[in-house]
């Protein structure tokens, strides 16, 4: 209650409950109107447990902490060709930069799945193919990058720190852009991608998870493309086994440095993706008024009954 995180009668109300009032209190921090705004994108899960689970049990987490997890059952959808279109036809170069400070600030923050995803997945694909007779005519392969925006696959062979140049000079150039929503909703995932919020290592590598968080959001540049394909094909495993948190932050509660902590991460966590799916449904609406049908990826292979 001293870090602002409740009042002494939600205390109360929690019948002075420490799991139940932090788990409240964070609930009130996030607001309906935000959360019904993941609930329309993506299926996260926010849990305060004094357990982490290792093996498919729950393993108690030592020195008397608590953790704060975020888990995504299933991950939201980003159709973001047309966005790169209309900006590169606004100027030569803009949809291309959008598009990677957009994935670059993602890979900080959490886990999504983007045409780095496809294109190891179809070498994976051709790898185990290799020697057999006729694998062209027995496997059909999703050719990736033929799939990928003449601006993004010019990009590819580009040395990273080069291209992250490029790209914010090239935003900071388009500060007056008839899409300037997109840029500022794109400058404040930027600032906030440049604080740590992501899961705790050191804690982490201690309990026993069978892979990675599972992706909290697809990526793709049309409706049914290559990379859509290459996702639908590897989410039919994805459910398999534990996975990592998509957030994951240990905290002592008698600690008030890092209940602070605590509440800075997950503060964080959730504006980045307020920014992001306010983004993604500002693009979709765009995109209906410009005579396209967004396709409705409801039943994705990850998302859950």
């Amino acid at each position: 209650m001293r870090e602002g995180f409740g009042t002494a009668e939600s205390w109360k109300e929690c019948g002075k409950k420490c799991l139940v009032f932090a788990q409240n209190s964070i609930m009130r921090r996030i607001g309906e109107e935000r959360w019904n705004l993941f609930k329309r994108n993506v299926e996260f899960h926010l849990a305060i447990s004094d357990s982490v689970e290792s093996y498919g049990d729950p393993e108690p987490i030592p020195g008397g902490r608590l953790a704060v997890t975020i888990e995504c059952s299933g991950c939201g959808y980003l159709k973001i060709g047309p966005a790169i279109e209309a900006l590169e036809k606004e100027s030569e170069g803009l949809g291309a930069a959008f598009y990677w400070e957009f994935i670059y600030s993602c890979y900080r923050l959490m886990r999504i799945y983007d045409h780095e995803d496809a294109l190891q997945y179809e070498e994976g694909m051709r790898e185990m193919a290799e020697g057999e007779e006729d694998a062209d005519q027995q496997y059909e392969f999703p050719e990736v990058e033929k799939a990928l925006p003449e601006c993004i696959r010019r990009d590819l062979k580009a040395e990273y720190r080069g291209r992250r140049q490029n790209a914010r000079c090239r935003l900071h150039q388009a500060q007056k852009s008839k899409h300037k929503s997109w840029l500022l909703h794109l400058r404040r995932m930027q600032r906030l991608a440049r604080l740590n919020v992501g899961p705790q290592r050191e804690y982490l590598d201690t309990f026993n998870y069978d892979s990675p968080p599972l992706p909290s959001l697809l990526v793709a540049f049309q409706e049914r493309d290559a990379i859509t394909a290459c996702f639908d094909e590897e989410g039919q495993h994805m459910l398999e086994g534990s996975s990592e948190p998509a957030l994951l932050v240990f905290f002592d509660p008698k600690n008030p440095t890092e209940v602070r902590n605590a509440i800075r991460s997950v503060t964080r966590f959730l504006l980045f993706n307020q920014e992001l799916f306010e983004l993604a449904e500002e693009l979709q609406e765009w995109e209906k008024d410009h005579g396209s049908t967004p396709l409705d990826r409801s039943d994705s292979s990850i998302r859950t009954a």
